[in-house]
């Protein structure tokens, strides 16, 4: 898979993915009515796997990549997330259906799970921003629900986090 079609699908991470929660999300964040609001940025670790370039992505293809996760671009790692995504619709667009972890290193602490079902299209360079469900979480993230909002920022995603409990 080239890199483009990959960090669409991200969770923050992307996308998911994804791209994420951080030990220092306290201090960045923001108290909402009964959550959490920050922001972290993504930036893809370098994996081995070159998939085929320009081999048209077919149904049931899939592929994973992981995220640094850090309150600025370039800034301190403060975590990590892990993301698998699977091809359900072949065409043009595609949709593509991402699942991902994201865990933070010291409190609060724990980790969020996300999901989405992306279109996308291959041959698009400069993919739009998008919306990540938040389906749960563990430790101090228990019964999380929200949204993260996912914007392509150079070589990072800028991941906008809307957490309810």
């Amino acid at each position: 898979m080239n890199r483009s079609f990959r960090r669409i699908g991200a969770l923050g991470a992307a996308t998911v993915a994804a791209v994420t929660f951080a030990a220092a999300a306290p201090a960045a964040a923001a108290p909402a009515a009964d959550g959490l609001e920050f922001t972290l940025y993504a930036k893809e670790v370098p994996s081995d796997d070159s998939g085929s370039p320009g081999a048209r992505p077919e149904v049931g293809d899939s592929f994973a990549f992981a995220d640094d996760l850090s309150r600025t671009k370039g800034g301190e790692t403060i975590g990590r997330d892990g993301v698998t995504c699977t091809v359900v619709r072949a065409g043009d667009p595609m949709d593509v259906l991402c699942v991902g972890t994201f865990v933070l290193n010291g409190g609060p602490g724990g980790q969020l799970t996300a999901q989405n079902l992306l279109s996308v299209d291959p041959s698009d360079e400069a993919p739009a921003a998008f919306d990540i469900a938040v389906t749960g979480g563990t430790g101090d993230f228990k019964d999380a629900r929200g949204w993260i909002r996912s914007t392509p920022d150079g070589d990072y995603s800028r991941m906008e986090f809307h957490i309810g409990r």
